[in-house]
């Protein structure tokens, strides 16, 4: 069994039929927006930014995209017991996570602080894709990443380290994390910011190596580019005149044969 498996995150399988796997494409994304949201989400309400009201509204349509999104493929896979078992978190976010039964439960700070935990799941889960896009020398999609690591990061350690006070330290700290440069004139001292950062560390050496990687390939790309032209160029010209030596050769042997 794999990791991905015990972790509930392992979405559709290879093996699935295609209507489960064109699905399982196709939600990867909103779903990722969603994740995106609940950030968002948990900031503005720290900051008591947003009312009550709106907080709850916003709960019940993330509540409802894990529901659509469970719903959606395990009524598209074939082996919906394999699906189910495989992503048993999702079961777990819809069973427990129904924003109703917050407004009862004595650990309601508790069970909102683990959406969080659902923003790791979906981007690891996506991690394949993001993979595939990132190896193709896509500087732009990179840089993106790069940009939406570094704004997250900086919102998640503004407020589970009180020594980050705001947003925008956050960000500056999570920007030098990232790049492994640690200039020190922001760091967490609680044990959970230091945790997130150790891991923002290894995230960041990964990502600054395909950054590295990707603005090598853009400075370079334009003289592969030109070079690969030059040689289908030179691979028409041959082309031209190895059919002209055909045409040649050709009208030769038939002026022989008229000669003979």
């Amino acid at each position: 069994m794999r990791v991905v498996h015990l972790l509930g995150i392992a979405g559709v399988a290879e093996h699935e039929r295609a209507g489960a796997r064109h699905w399982a494409r196709r939600l990867e994304w909103p779903m990722v927006g969603v994740a995106l949201w609940i950030v968002v989400q948990w900031y503005l309400e720290e900051t008591l930014a947003i009312s009550h009201e709106f907080a709850r509204t916003a709960d019940w349509l993330v509540w409802l995209a894990f529901l659509l999104e469970t719903s959606v493929l395990a009524a598209q896979v074939e082996n919906r017991r394999a699906y189910l078992l495989g992503n048993w978190l999702n079961l777990v976010i819809i069973i427990g996570g129904v924003p109703w039964f917050w407004e009862f439960a004595p650990l309601v700070g508790l069970l909102r602080s683990f959406r969080l935990i659902l923003v790791i799941a979906l981007l690891v889960r996506m991690s394949k894709s993001a993979r595939k896009l990132l190896s193709k020398h896509k500087l732009g999609a990179t840089l993106i990443v790069a940009l939406i690591t570094m704004i997250l990061s900086g919102v998640i350690v503004s407020r589970i380290d009180p020594s980050i006070g705001t947003v925008w330290d956050g960000m500056w700290w999570a920007w030098v994390t990232m790049a492994t440069v640690g200039y020190g004139d922001v760091v967490p001292h609680s044990a959970a910011g230091r945790l997130f950062g150790s891991l923002l560390i290894l995230f960041g050496v990964v990502l600054l190596s395909l950054l590295t990687a990707n603005l090598a390939a853009f400075f370079i790309g334009s003289d592969v580019e030109k070079i690969e032209e030059d040689e289908k160029m030179t691979e028409r010209m041959l082309t031209d005149i190895s059919a002209r030596l055909e045409r040649v050769e050709r009208l030769l042997e038939h002026r022989d044969k008229r000669g003979s």
